[in-house]
């Protein structure tokens, strides 16, 4: 067990210092991997490492839609824009541990993001998408053609009914801002070069709005957008 149930508000409290506490010793430099603690280490901190363990011996992520713990609080914790993971305004610069974070992210109904384990979850700030698209491997062509990303954090998903691409314009200039869904509502913005692979690879095709240039992937063709926005 990683820590015990939240019943009250001071227990909700000592939740989020708790792991305060956890994450501020996973970034200090006398942390061991994260995959052998030593018998000093916290219980939450084992129960992370057997999450990471365990999916690395199955190649499955943790079944986080499948756990109901109790909401410990929000914490210090953020996922910039261009992906990167901060905590207290510090970047947690051990990708490991940016992975081990990544495989118990969950994006909750009301659209909030939490890190969730079998016994608890606590909140924090996405500001735009959790995960960055930073490659893409095209197969085929066409109708036929398989679009292979790869994000950020190791996340591979092929583009096609499971896993949609949509784009988003902001602003007067219409700016094009791409994602595609990664699992279970969290999505990847698909970087700018490998927006541009796209659209290397982008079909022409007559609409009643007008041309359309899009993409085949998984047997859908997903559009891009139009040429003369």
């Amino acid at each position: 067990m990683l820590i015990v149930g939240v019943n009250t508000r001071d227990d909700a409290h000592t939740c989020v210092q708790r792991t305060r506490q956890v994450i501020a010793f996973s970034m200090s430099s006398s942390a061991p991997d994260p995959m052998h603690w030593g018998a000093p280490a916290p219980d939450i901190l084992r129960g992370l490492a057997e999450i990471q363990s365990e999916s690395a011996h199955t190649h499955k992520l943790p079944p986080v839609e499948k756990w109901n713990p109790p909401f410990c609080g929000d914490i210090d914790m953020r996922i910039a824009v261009d992906g990167t993971w901060f905590y207290l305004g510090t970047p947690i610069g051990r990708p490991a541990l940016v992975r081990l974070f990544s495989t118990i992210l969950r994006r909750e109904s009301d659209g909030s993001y939490v890190l969730v384990t079998p016994v608890e979850k606590v909140g924090l700030k996405v500001e735009d998408a959790p995960f960055i698209a930073v490659r893409v491997d095209a197969t085929s062509g066409g109708p036929v053609q398989q679009l292979d990303f790869m994000t950020n954090v190791g996340d591979r998903v092929t583009a096609g009914p499971d896993h949609a691409m949509r784009v988003d314009h902001i602003g007067t200039e219409r700016e094009p801002r791409p994602y595609i869904h990664v699992r279970g509502g969290l999505e990847a913005r698909i970087a700018r070069p490998v927006f541009y692979e796209l659209v290397g690879l982008a079909e022409e095709r007559a609409t009643p709005a007008g041309r359309e240039l899009g993409v085949w992937s998984g047997g859908v063709f997903f559009s891009l957008g139009s040429p003369d926005a």
